[in-house]
């Protein structure tokens, strides 16, 4: 029986992410707006197949093939009539819903595998047996061989995703290691290339290490270069090592979307969004990050849009360096009734930053008040979709441009619904209220962690020039009472520097400063919350977030000593702060359960939040801050870490819970997301149930016209670069 941790249980929560009341209320030009936009993400969205396992892209065209023929409802009459149970063919379809939700055959919130919960040769049966396999059985039959196997294997390098020895990972060549990523960062930065849409793999002939960097891109050759890529695209000697720089990775995919920013361009509504998409379509088109930076200050200028999009490789939590950028697009529709909350705590903002527990000198020098909306999410395409984001992630835009923040209304509105029976590790006298206030509190939570926490502080910069951006003689390190002696240099980024912990710390810090601002009356009375209201708010905000801190050990890897999801680690570091600050604050107890089972209850005396919580959480966010500030990786991360161990020591003994959290963990919900289709002039929201089958359903009409060529095209594409994986 295969351990559940690596298999998506029959009963997983499916929500449909419903917007059609506020696609509704576009105009016909912001519709076609927004379905182009839509039809960029998609197609970007098939790049992360590319980026997650070398079998994913063939694992995609399998599904695809096998549904395309024969819906779920047909493939299922013959699943029954070859002897697959109920309960087999409905695990079957769970797996290929996890499998277009999460872009790929990994977990996107915990990097962890999934398999099929059925026999592998009932499957390959069904498969046999499909209309699909009938019409083009030599290439079905082909397919399955490259993909079955390794859609079932648990080895032990395939559970998680990681650098080789650890894991698997897409963005490197199997064959590297820790060290072949910390010398392609150096030499990354040597040349002021960021690593955002890049992947790397290496070779060795004759005793030397050759690498590649290969940037994503439409064109492939040399043409075309404009005068920022002439420069990079060549071959380096670096570190004793040949370093050359390619693009074209992922270019047919790309053209998709550069080719549907163009038929959104008549449609945008104002010239900046206009100067947005040319700027995206010469980035896609060139494999330029400075392009997409310039498309990005665009977005941070165009305020207040009807529809909200973003797109390009956004996040870094799956490259197991922490610099890679995952595909990410999104289109959303803004709601304005919680828009204006969240346009009153912008307001509110510069006043609150001075709440913040660290030096003047330690914050940005203007606070550049950004856009916060809440949206309604129409389309998110990449590997999971969060509750909220604030970017882009550039240092150098977020530092002296802005950043804009949105929180995905309808995402939070289904994701977080809990029912009481599912509610674990909390005393039941707490179940009532924290099913009452879990919804508001998250919604100030999202609001500051990403307006105040990850759009505050300041990064200590020496230039290419020599100049700083603070006052060397004066600025004082309150952790040591010196003058500051430490800042980034040159090309280095905060991504950079601080590499595989840089995401996690992030999240850290912003959600402090979440719980610690969440203490302040004025930001609760903007969202309506006073009194004995306020106060509940307050308590289950910090409640949240312990449990969390609980449940986070079901994303650590005592094998390899890894944590596998950035907010989580995060959010057991908060815990061990909450903890060790003692006075009765937070208690932990091992229990058993009514079922006979191990379990555990976690409980927070909200009676002195204030005043044990309150200066713990204030003296640890301060550390934070300035070990980032001055770019101290090595105090950082020492901190961090520290923090990060899981351990069997008493009186806690993490690593014996974590068996009690995997006894009890609940899957996380998947979404089922609408597609749109033109119609005439006019363009549609197509809706489906909430179910395996309408996920699977919205996936088989995402693609009408090319779904085929999409196929090849993946398949190709992922050909091409398997021997990198081959052993």
């Amino acid at each position: 029986m295969v351990d559940s941790q690596y298999v998506l249980p029959n009963d997983i929560g499916i929500a449909n992410l419903d917007c059609a009341e506020a696609f509704k209320l576009l105009s016909p030009e912001e519709r076609l707006y927004a379905h182009y936009l839509s039809q960029a993400c998609w197609y970007g969205g098939l790049v992360v197949l590319l980026q997650t396992s070398p079998e994913a892209p063939k694992i995609y065209a399998l599904l695809s093939r096998l549904f395309r023929v024969q819906d779920p409802t047909r493939l299922g009459e013959l699943a029954r009539s070859l002897g697959l149970s109920d309960e087999e063919y409905q695990a079957f379809l769970v797996y290929a819903a996890g499998f277009y939700a999460n872009m790929g055959n990994y977990k996107s919130f915990g990097d962890t595998k999934f398999v099929p919960n059925l026999p592998k040769e009932k499957l390959k049966k069904l498969v046999w047996e499909s209309q699909a396999f009938k019409e083009h059985p030599e290439e079905m039959e082909a397919l399955w061989g490259r993909c079955g196997d390794l859609m079932f294997s648990l080895e032990p390098t395939q559970k998680h995703l990681g650098l080789s020895g650890q894991g698997i990972s897409t963005y490197f060549s199997g064959n590297c290691f820790m060290e072949d990523a910390k010398l392609a960062q150096k030499f990354l930065d040597s040349q002021n290339i960021s690593a955002y849409n890049t992947r790397l793999f290496k070779t060795k002939a004759h005793g030397k290490k050759s690498y590649e960097v290969r940037l994503a891109s439409v064109l492939s050759d040399d043409s075309k270069l404009d005068d920022e890529l002439r420069a990079k695209m060549k071959c380096f000697e670096f570190g004793g090592c040949d370093f050359t720089v390619t693009r074209g990775d992922y270019g047919p995919l790309l053209e998709k979307v550069v080719e549907n920013l163009q038929k959104a361009l008549p449609h945008s509504a104002n010239p900046t969004q206009a100067k947005m998409l040319t700027h995206y379509i010469t980035s896609f088109t060139q494999g330029s990050i400075t392009a997409h930076k310039e498309g990005s200050r665009c977005w941070i200028q165009d305020k207040g849009p009807i529809v909200e999009s973003y797109i390009g490789f956004i996040e870094s939590y799956r490259d197991p360096y922490g610099s890679r950028g995952e595909f990410e697009g999104f289109v959303a529709v803004v709601n304005k009734a919680m828009s204006a909350k969240f346009a009153l705590l912008v307001a509110s903002a510069e006043h609150l930053l001075e709440e913040l527990p660290w030096p003047r000198a330690f914050e940005k020098d203007t606070f550049l008040k950004p856009d916060f909306t809440s949206l309604d999410v129409l389309t998110f395409a990449g590997s999971g979709i969060p509750a909220g984001i604030n970017i882009p992630n550039y240092d150098d835009i977020r530092q002296t441009d802005g950043f804009k923040n949105v929180s995905l209304g309808n995402v939070l509105a289904v994701a977080y619904a809990t029912r009481k029976e599912k509610l674990t590790f909390l005393a039941e006298e707490d179940k009532d209220l924290y099913i009452k206030w879990k919804g508001p509190s998250f919604d100030v939570q999202v609001g500051l962690h990403e307006l105040l926490g990850h759009g505050s502080g300041k990064l200590f910069v020496q230039d290419d020039s020599g100049a700083f951006n603070f006052d060397r003689d004066a600025v004082i390190n309150p952790e040591t009472g010196e003058l500051v002696r430490s800042w980034y240099r040159g090309g280095e980024t905060w991504d950079s520097k601080f590499s595989s912990v840089a995401s996690t710390y992030e999240e850290c810090r912003a959600e402090c400063v979440g719980l610690y601002l969440c203490l302040n009356k004025e930001v609760l009375r903007i969202f309506d919350l006073e009194g004995e209201d306020a106060e509940d708010v307050i308590y289950i905000n910090w409640l949240n977030m312990v449990r969390a801190g609980l449940l986070a050990l079901e994303f650590y890897t005592p094998e390899s000593g890894t944590w596998r999801q950035a907010h989580m680690q995060a959010r057991f570091v908060i815990l061990r702060v909450l903890l060790e600050a003692g006075g009765g604050l937070v208690s932990l107890h091992r229990t058993t359960g009514a079922d006979g089972k191990p379990d555990a209850i976690i409980s927070l005396d909200r009676s002195k939040i204030t005043t044990v919580g309150k200066p713990a959480l204030e003296s640890f966010l301060r550390k934070l801050q300035v070990l980032k500030s001055t770019a101290d990786v090595v105090g950082g991360r020492a901190l961090y870490e520290a923090y990060s161990a899981v351990t069997d020591d008493e009186p806690e003994r993490f690593l014996t819970l974590r068996h009690t959290v995997l006894l009890r963990k609940e899957a996380r919900k998947l979404f089922v997301q609408a597609n749109t289709r033109l119609e005439g002039d006019d363009v549609v929201l197509v809706q489906y149930d909430s179910n395996a089958a309408g996920l699977i359903k919205s996936f088989r009409d995402r693609f009408p016209e090319d779904a085929e060529f999409l196929e090849q095209q993946l398949l190709k594409l992922a050909q091409v670069d398997a021997h990198f994986w081959a052993s």
